[in-house]
Order: structure tokens, then sequence, then C-alpha cells
């Protein structure tokens, strides 16, 4: 496919144009906004799998849930006010529900991802399924 703009495939601007869509009806949507917030995050693409790297510091792995479906990423939990004494003055940091949801852009082998989680950031690896490759088929005599 011929690029687009900063070396974009026109199937990769129009996967983010989907991916970004997706997100503003949710956020449309009739359900109230719970104050959930969605994680920094980072996909990107190798030649056997897409690799999703998202900054949850200070969050416990089993706080942490991930799904895939489809095509489709999710990854959410809970980060949880730790407990303090004294009165909160000023605060910026975020609590509560988190949730991040990626469109793959291709087949992906749902049973092979793996997730790990190191000094803060949550590296989730989901496989391309393979391809079926043309082959030449011998035809045998009947």
């Amino acid at each position: 496919m011929p690029a687009l703009g900063w070396g974009k495939s026109a199937a990769t601007e129009f996967d983010e144009l989907f991916e970004r869509m997706n997100r503003f009806l949710e956020a449309a949507g009739a359900e109230p906004v719970t104050g959930a917030w969605s994680p920094l995050a980072d996909m990107h693409e190798t030649d056997n799998s897409y690799v999703v790297e998202a900054e949850l510091p200070g969050i416990e792995r089993e706080d942490i849930d991930v799904e895939i479906s489809d095509r489709e990423l999710r990854i959410s939990g809970e980060y949880k006010e730790c407990g303090r004494e004294g009165v909160l003055r000023h605060s910026t940091r975020r609590t509560g529900h988190f949730a991040f949801q990626a469109l793959l852009p291709a087949d992906v082998k749902a049973d092979k991802v793996t997730a790990s989680l190191s000094d803060g950031v949550l590296t989730v690896t989901v496989p391309k399924a393979q391809k079926v490759k043309a082959h030449h088929v011998e035809i045998t005599p009947t």
C-alpha cells in the first residue's frame, strides 16, 4: 500500500481513525461517566506481533485485568488510593478505575497473548495469526 502522511499506510490511518471514533462514541454514550481514566500507552507492530506498553505506576498486578476478544484488547483495573494520616491538601494523582482499549488491525492469536508488569509499565504482546501463504498444489493422477 502506498504510504500517507508520515509513512503510515492507508489501512493504519483508517484503523487509528476507527479507534478514535469508537472512543468518542463510548464517551458520548448514555452511560454516566464514572470517573474512569485511561493510562498513557503506546502500541507498536513488529513482524510477528502487536505490543502495547501502558504506564501503570504504583498499580499492583492483581489490580489489572487484560482481556482480548476478536480484534479488541482491553486493559482495565483500579488504582487504589493509599491510606494516609491527616488531611489531603493537594493531589494530582489519578485514582479509581481505569480502562484502555485498542482495536488491533489484523487477526491475532488470542490464546498466545502474554502480559508482564515491570517498573510500572505493563507490556502486552499479541501475536499475529499467520497468513496462509500461497503454495503450489501438485495434481496427482487418479
